[in-house]
């Protein structure tokens, strides 16, 4: 946020009021969307993906392996 006023100061002419408006506007009712689809598909998520987590965990330990790997055989 304050990148943006600091933005704002240096190009005061940059944007008009009413496009400002309708920014905030856009913003907010577009986060409203995504949270109300989330809340709506939740359950239907945790039916379909309930064993994402183990995959995210082995490839986080793979990788993992992967490091011990290269930096044991580069000394």
């Amino acid at each position: 946020m304050f990148v943006f006023k600091l933005a704002l100061r240096k190009n005061k002419d940059m944007f008009s009021t009413g496009q400002l408006i309708f920014a905030a506007l856009f913003a907010v009712s577009f986060f409203v969307i995504i949270i109300f689809s989330y809340q709506k598909d939740k359950n239907l998520h945790a039916k379909n993906y309930k064993g994402v987590k183990w995959i995210a965990i082995s490839f986080v330990i793979f990788l993992i392996i992967l490091f011990v790997i290269k930096f044991t055989l580069k000394n």
